[in-house]
């Protein structure tokens, strides 16, 4: 036999652990590891029987007493104790078949099954309580009714009926109650309130839009794929969004089963362009042109941006490929609406076209002031 981990350290509880405690230790193992929240996953089906079984040892104040004296030799086969013997669950899942009836066992217990991702049956056994809280907290709603009505264990250890409106078990597990030779019917998967699927599409918004905000309606047929007129939806584009981004419509996706809302219309944004500008996150790049003489003698420059028109200061001297940065003339930022990324204004030197002759004559003189072309005999000028 392997060695199996000690109860407390299953539940992660200390050995002085309260009821409450054990209780609480346990809800958190259930709801994080139970086969049907992860279909096909053995390691949570083993962890979630591994949960279950100390549970049912800690719970009940006669076997926890035994297996504080003993430990798990308390419970082997031909040990004396109350344990998983004839007539009960057997570590393995399902009903060992002999002996059995209603909810055996543990005496003042309350146990059953649920259908394992292989198709059997796992048990599961909890101790003289009403459980209707423990699976309310693992499974939802799944185990009430649309009108309120209680569906669950009974306190005397017998199955009541799951019936109602909002889902929940169908039929219950077979037949009425537990016994010999009647089986499981199980968990009806499809019974229970089941979100509907999300469903993607795609849309496309302008540079304005995406980097001011703004409220569109949109056309999209229907997510279930079913003839008619296309539905149309309100969108409202948030401020900076960028393309690849996705908006969620909740809701909006394929309607669910059971009960269940309907899932969320997921659309991928794509930005489009606006001459003159290039985004980059949330910075924007443009590009200016000024006169010669304004990059030699130094002046000013008008600026386009998103927020309108600024004036630029032109340094003396200014080289074609300069960059001016302008603070906060870029995108807002969608997680911080204060925050605004920056523009860059790339210059460039506009050179003179159809200079007439003294105009000319005067560069000349200044190429030849520079050093940058000499007079021949001839009055020419030779660079």
């Amino acid at each position: 036999m392997a060695d199996k981990r000690d109860y407390y350290e299953v539940l992660g509880v200390s050995k002085t652990a309260s009821d409450d405690e054990i209780k609480k230790a346990f809800r958190t193992l259930a709801k994080k590891y139970h086969p049907d929240m992860h279909p096909g996953d053995k390691e949570c089906e083993e962890k979630f029987k591994e949960a279950q079984e100390a549970y049912a040892v800690l719970s009940d104040a006669e076997k926890r007493k035994q297996y504080d004296q003993f430990g798990h030799a308390a419970f082997e086969e031909g040990a004396g104790g109350a344990g998983y013997g004839e007539g009960g669950f057997n570590r393995n899942g399902g009903f060992d078949g002999s002996g059995f009836s209603g909810f055996g066992g543990f005496g003042n217990s309350h146990s059953g099954a649920y259908r394992s991702p292989d198709g059997s049956y796992q048990e599961f056994h909890f101790n003289g309580e009403n459980m209707d809280d423990i699976f309310g907290d693992i499974f939802g709603n799944m185990f009430h009714g649309s009108h309120g009505e209680s569906r669950g264990f009974g306190s005397n250890g017998t199955y009541e009926h799951f019936t109602g409106n909002g889902g929940g078990f169908h039929s219950g597990f077979g037949g009425s109650g537990f016994h010999s030779g009647n089986g499981f019917g199980g968990f009806h998967q499809q019974d229970f309130p089941q979100k509907g699927s999300d469903v993607k599409a795609s849309i496309n918004v302008t540079f304005d839009e995406a980097a001011f905000g703004a409220d569109k309606r949109i056309s999209l047929s229907s997510p279930d794929g079913s003839s008619g007129a296309p539905q149309t939806l309100q969108v409202h584009i948030p401020a900076g969004i960028d393309t690849g981004k996705s908006i969620r419509l909740k809701g909006k996706g394929m309607p669910g089963t059971g009960g269940g809302e309907p899932g969320d219309l997921l659309l991928k944004v794509t930005v489009g362009t606006r001459p003159g500008y290039e985004r980059k996150g949330s910075d924007v790049y443009t590009t200016i042109s000024i006169p010669y003489t304004t990059a030699v003698f130094g002046g000013e420059a008008t600026v386009p941006t998103l927020y309108g028109n600024v004036i630029c200061k032109i340094r003396e001297g200014m080289q074609s490929g300069s960059k001016i940065r302008l603070r906060g003339k870029g995108i807002v930022s969608m997680k911080n609406p204060s925050i605004r990324g920056d523009q860059y204004v790339t210059i460039q030197i506009q050179v003179p076209q159809n200079l007439n002759y003294t105009a000319k004559e005067k560069l000349h003189e200044y190429a030849r002031a520079c050093g940058l072309e000499r007079s021949n005999a001839n009055g020419s000028h030779v660079a």
